[in-house]
């Protein structure tokens, strides 16, 4: 079970509905918001880069990082985000050495409403052993814990079955086909599946 590093102290928000910038322990991997200091980074620049190129993230999960200024502008947006705290945008970083993974993410729909939606891509050397799984468990239930959430979605192509098995492990229940939802990165819009939990949900055991 992921576990939640200690945040540092300072005062609650006036608005509970205020993602604050934390980091979790996944042992094998770290979940760090992105910041403005990751963009001086080169190396982690080019993660990004390689990330837009690659097949699978450019169909399903496109990110404006074709290249270093590119890049460097999508991270600063996401730090945007975390100010603002209404988007809580981790970079997903190897606990060996810091390399970047992937991101797990969770945005206000409705922020008065409490209604979130997550989202998550991973690099292709770091798939296949639980770890976006187990990162969008540990935002999930941190966002229903810290930031007040009723709901939190998760929508997917029907044409990608990887995702509709990460929300299913986290207790996402399904709840039905949003016809012509979304246009993904071939520029034609797809079905998606909706999933959702509840804060009264039952947590998700063995993630």
């Amino acid at each position: 079970m992921s576990t939640l590093s200690a945040p540092a102290p300072g005062p609650a928000p006036a608005d509970r509905k205020t993602f604050i910038r934390t980091e979790f322990d996944l042992v094998d991997a770290v979940l760090r918001p992105w910041s403005r200091a990751d963009a001086d980074s080169e190396t982690l620049l080019d993660a990004l880069v390689a990330a837009a190129a690659d097949p699978a993230i450019a169909l399903w999960n496109p990110i404006a990082t074709a290249d270093r200024d590119a890049a460097r502008a999508w991270v600063e947006a996401r730090d945007g985000g975390w100010e603002r705290g209404t988007v809580a945008a981790f970079a997903v970083r190897d606990t060996a050495d810091d390399a970047v993974l992937g991101g797990v993410s969770l945005r206000w729909v409705d922020r008065e409403d409490g209604l979130a939606m997550a989202a998550y891509w991973l690099l292709p050397a770091a798939r296949g052993r639980g770890l976006v799984t187990r990162a969008v468990a540990a935002i999930t239930d941190w966002g229903f814990d810290t930031a007040d959430a009723r709901r939190i979605e998760i929508a997917h192509a029907v044409g990608n079955p990887a995702s509709c098995r990460v929300a299913d492990r986290c207790g996402y229940l399904p709840e039905g086909t949003l016809r012509d939802s979304h246009r993904f990165g071939d520029g034609e819009y797809h079905d998606e599946h909706l999933h959702a939990r509840l804060a009264n949900d039952p947590r998700s055991e063995g993630v």
